[in-house]
Parts: C-alpha cells; sequence; structure tokens
C-alpha cells in the first residue's frame, strides 16, 4: 500500500506512452517534459514496482514481462479515470432516489397537483415524499439534505438558498353565493365590519399578508373564526355569514362567490427553493424545470 501511495497519475501516463512509443525522447515530447524528467519519472516507477520495466536495446526500449502484464491494467485505470470527468447521462426512468419536496397548504393545492403525475409517467421509480413545511426547522432540514426542494410564498427566507419564482397570485374576498354582498362593490371599510373567518394555514404568512393590508388602511377585520388551512374554507363558508380571504387560484375552485372590491387585491410570489448544493445535482435540475412547465 505504501507504494501504491507513491505512484502519481502522471507517472502512469509516462509508463502508458512508453509501452507506445519505447522512445524516452519521442514521449518526452509528446507529455511536454525534458528526457530527463521523463527518466526520473521512468526511475521511480522501477522502484516502486521492483523492475526493470524497460530495457535499453539499439533499437529502443523493450518492456519487460511485467510491464506487458501492467500495460492493460494501467489503460483501465487511466480509462476510468477519464470516465470521472465525463458528464453523467441522466435517465428520469431510471432515477430510483427518494426526493422530498415541503410545500405549504397552498402549494400543495395548486402547485404540486400540476407536476406530481409529470413525475409519476416520467420517472417512475422515483420516490416522493410530500411534506407539509416547518419554517422553525427549515435551515436545519436543508442543510441535513432532508428537504431538496420547497415549494411556497416568498415570506420564506430564500436569501438562504436558491430560488426561482414560478408565478405571481393575489387574494381575492369570497363569499357564500347566497351572501347578500354577491351584488355589490364593497370598500374595506365596509369588508372590515363584516364576520371574518381567518384561513391562516400552519406556517404561512397568510394571515399576515391580509391583515397587513388593512392596516395599512388603519383598518382591521372582525375576525370571528380560525381555520389551520385553505382546504376548509369553502365547507365552512357555505351555510354562514362570514367572509374569508383566499388566493385567487384556490378560490377559482371553491365553489364560492368572489366579492368585488374597490380596492387591490393584495398580491403575493410563490417561489420554488433549495439549498446551494444542489444547483448542479441533474435530478433536482430535472425536477425544478419540470416544475416550471407545469406552472
Amino acid at each position: 500500500m505504501n507504494q501504491i501511495n507513491r505512484l502519481e497519475v502522471k507517472q502512469l501516463r509516462i509508463f502508458q506512452a512508453l509501452i507506445s512509443e519505447r522512445s524516452v525522447s519521442r514521449v518526452a515530447s509528446q507529455v511536454g517534459l525534458t528526457q530527463q524528467a521523463v527518466s526520473e519519472h521512468l526511475k521511480k516507477l522501477r522502484d516502486i514496482f521492483s523492475d526493470e520495466l524497460f530495457l535499453r536495446k539499439s533499437n529502443g526500449l523493450i518492456p519487460t514481462p511485467t510491464a506487458i502484464n501492467l500495460g492493460k491494467k494501467v489503460d483501465t485505470i487511466l480509462q476510468g479515470l477519464d470516465k470521472l470527468l465525463e458528464p453523467a447521462v441522466f435517465e428520469p426512468s431510471k432515477i430510483a432516489q427518494t426526493y422530498t419536496i415541503a410545500a405549504t397548504d397552498y402549494s400543495q393545492q395548486v402547485v404540486l397537483p400540476g407536476l406530481l403525475p409529470k413525475l409519476r409517467a416520467l420517472a417512475p421509480n422515483l420516490k416522493v415524499v410530500i411534506r407539509d413545511i416547518a419554517t422553525d426547522r427549515l435551515e436545519e432540514l436543508m442543510s441535513e439534505a432532508k428537504v431538496d426542494l420547497i415549494v411556497a410564498d416568498s415570506d420564506i427566507n430564500s436569501d438562504l438558498y436558491s430560488s426561482i419564482t414560478l408565478f405571481t397570485d393575489y387574494y381575492v374576498c369570497v363569499a357564500a353565493k347566497s351572501s347578500p354582498l354577491v351584488k355589490k362593490k364593497l370598500g374595506l371599510e365596509e369588508i372590515a365590519s363584516e364576520p371574518h373567518l381567518m384561513a391562516s394555514p400552519l406556517k404561512s404568512g397568510a394571515a399576515g399578508i391580509i391583515d397587513g393590508w388593512f392596516a395599512r388602511h388603519r383598518l382591521r377585520r372582525n375576525v370571528v373564526m380560525s381555520t389551520p388551512c385553505f382546504t376548509t374554507v369553502p365547507q365552512y363558508l357555505k351555510k354562514t355569514d362570514m367572509l374569508a380571504f383566499l388566493p385567487n387560484r384556490v378560490a377559482s375552485d371553491s365553489n364560492l362567490a368572489i366579492l368585488n372590491l374597490k380596492n387591490k387585491p393584495v398580491e403575493f410570489d410563490v417561489i420554488a427553493a433549495w439549498h446551494p448544493r444542489s444547483d448542479h445535482d441533474a435530478l433536482h435540475n430535472w425536477v425544478v424545470n419540470l416544475l416550471r412547465e407545469c406552472v
């Protein structure tokens, strides 16, 4: 093992060239070294393998039986080293890894339903884990590679990660279709006084966005009930007098009435974020590009 540790890739290249050229001068010209430098490397090789390796004859160097036996092995080693630098061919259909996505309630409703069928179709052996986002442990989970991709709104601290903006959505005010407010054009002051169902998904800034919007207009909405996810809002509103704010892409599928407001709805970005170590990972980049196509 000590002898092997003394072996250098450059020496193997020189050995390979000597087997082919049988001339120190031609090898020196080929590898860009002086004849003396090539001879020094050959001397080290002889010491490492305890063999002359090449005998000087009038017609050039003659490899010894040990050198001939080593020749094929050295060729195999150098070919293997060369392959280390070859770009890997990425074939989604052959990927059999586990890929974990942390997503908000919103993203699980709006973004992932478009992505997951494509992942199943193109990478049937890929195991996908979807988990609720946990902002208080997100940095830890990302650094420990327990989460590969985040799909969330932009209140995630994306400065720590590589990220892209997928699209922009906005909040709308919704109510049961039977609500008397459906036919009116409503100002924020009138909306604020109505009973509100606050949809505040766990680890989401949804409630803060809406309350901040009202606060900028020096108003405070009348919250009479809260729910931890968007999915339950339609069931709670259909038979009550409450209002709620939902992202437009969620509200459009909710079978609720979208109220006509005088003020511009609140916008937010939806992003995909990941740890910078994945920037050049073939599987990760493929998933992100597929996600771009879906949205």
